[in-house]
């Protein structure tokens, strides 16, 4: 398996066992399609509302929770908008009071083709769209970026992406796309390329950290197993590049994450943390992976063994530490948002909750919730939560079926729910 392989594994594969939230009881949050008012509604771990969700839709305990009956499905939650994604279906709401803004389907796209991915930003949405490999060929899946009005659900304009690629800063105005063999931005109203640079014959790994995006040079790009001789960071808005030679032969293993001006490189000897303007080591830890990073409290958290280790980003240094627990059950860590670890217990009656690093206590949970299930962006680009609203999105089943031929548990009332934060 190659090191970028393993970074996309490790993202989608995000659960870890950490702890056991406190038990509250409750009513199972979901069994409705509603909108919670009054003052209670935000309070942390309250279900402000919920909204059913298209398509077919089973039910599993333990990791999988609310899925999908075939395929996948895609979610990401902005300021304003919450949009779910799967098959060629773009469903968009309020993310205030969950009201249905708009469905669109996407045509034109050759059959065998599916959304693998879905992003807001301001004004516009972005759904990725693998496209089938044509027989006799060895190249990996194509892709395409669509990106739609995210008033209206209007598709805007549509750009060729890398399969691991796509939409990685949008606008109304302009989309940056990462493709198999350059960055572009494109000017939506037009189409036209404002600005390219090109990355080379072979599909690169890459890292976004605030304006900059960070893209290695390896030959073989990331399904090869050539070390990182270098980087590319390039600035999104005016496509200035800079490239950044590793120091001595190569970089410490492949590119994890990049964040606060530093990109680390997760190996079988640990994670280095090097500056990524320059490529000058900053600090080595021999073990660790690299998980998540928390913007507001400016930490990066490092996933070792059963423990999330919270250190400088520049230094290296240990600021926090929150234990695993093998308990009953499993938990689902999603990330670290503003100083609390926010994860769920999984199962029929999981509850999802917010864990503070600082004092290592539960700050809430919210009330059991049937089945739930995080949504996970592959990319690390939108997901389950956003820095903009203080709530998470989760699928939920409010009504099971009964039990098909092979075993499989239908879900009759699939809905998509916020949860405050």
């Amino acid at each position: 398996m190659t090191g970028v392989q393993l970074t996309w594994l490790r993202r989608f594969a995000f659960v870890v066992v950490l702890l056991v939230a406190a038990v509250a009881p409750g009513p199972a949050a979901g069994s409705r399609s509603s909108r919670c008012v009054g003052p209670a509604c935000e309070r942390a771990g309250t279900v402000r509302w919920a909204r059913l969700l298209p398509g077919s839709w089973t039910v599993q305990n333990g990791l999988v929770g609310t899925a999908l009956a075939q395929g996948q499905a895609y979610a990401a939650l902005g300021q304003d908008v919450a949009v779910v994604g799967s098959g060629l279906t773009v469903s968009a709401y309020a993310a205030r009071n969950g009201q249905q803004l708009w469905t669109a389907g996407l045509t034109g796209l050759p059959a065998g083709s599916a959304i693998v991915s879905v992003r807001v930003w301001p004004g516009v949405v972005t759904a990725g769209v693998g496209l089938p490999v044509p027989t006799g060929h060895v190249r990996g899946p194509a892709r395409d970026e669509v990106v739609l009005s995210a008033a209206t659900g209007k598709v805007i304009r549509s750009y060729p992406a890398a399969a691991f690629g796509g939409a990685v800063a949008a606008d109304a105005t302009a989309t940056v796309i990462v493709g198999p063999h350059a960055v572009t931005r494109y000017a939506n109203r037009t189409g036209h390329v404002l600005w390219s640079r090109p990355t080379g014959r072979a599909a690169q790994t890459w890292q976004v950290d605030g304006s900059r995006l960070y893209v290695t040079v390896a030959a073989g790009g990331y399904l090869g197993t050539a070390p990182v001789t270098a980087l590319r960071e390039i600035d999104l808005r005016t496509g200035a590049e800079r490239v950044v030679h590793a120091p001595g032969h190569a970089f410490d293993g492949p590119l994890s994450l990049a964040f606060d001006g530093a990109v680390y490189f997760a190996g079988a000897d640990g994670v280095t943390a090097y500056r990524g303007s320059t490529g000058a080591r900053l600090w080595h830890r021999p073990a660790g992976l690299p998980e998540s990073v928390d913007v507001v409290e400016q930490r990066l958290y490092l996933l070792v063994g059963n423990a999330l280790i919270g250190v400088d980003p520049l230094t290296g240094a240990r600021l926090a530490r929150v234990s695993g627990a093998m308990a009953a059950g499993s938990a689902g860590l999603f990330g670290v948002r503003e100083g609390a670890v926010l994860g769920l217990d999984h199962g029929s009656l999981g509850k999802a909750w917010g864990y503070n690093v600082a004092t290592q206590r539960v700050l809430w949970t919210s009330a059991p919730l049937p089945w739930p299930h995080y949504f996970v962006d592959l990319s690390g680009i939108g997901g389950s939560s956003s820095p903009g609203l203080d709530g998470l999105l989760l699928a939920v089943c409010a009504n099971v079926g009964a039990p098909l031929a092979d075993g499989v548990q239908p879900c009759v009332r699939p809905e998509l729910v916020l949860v405050n934060r």
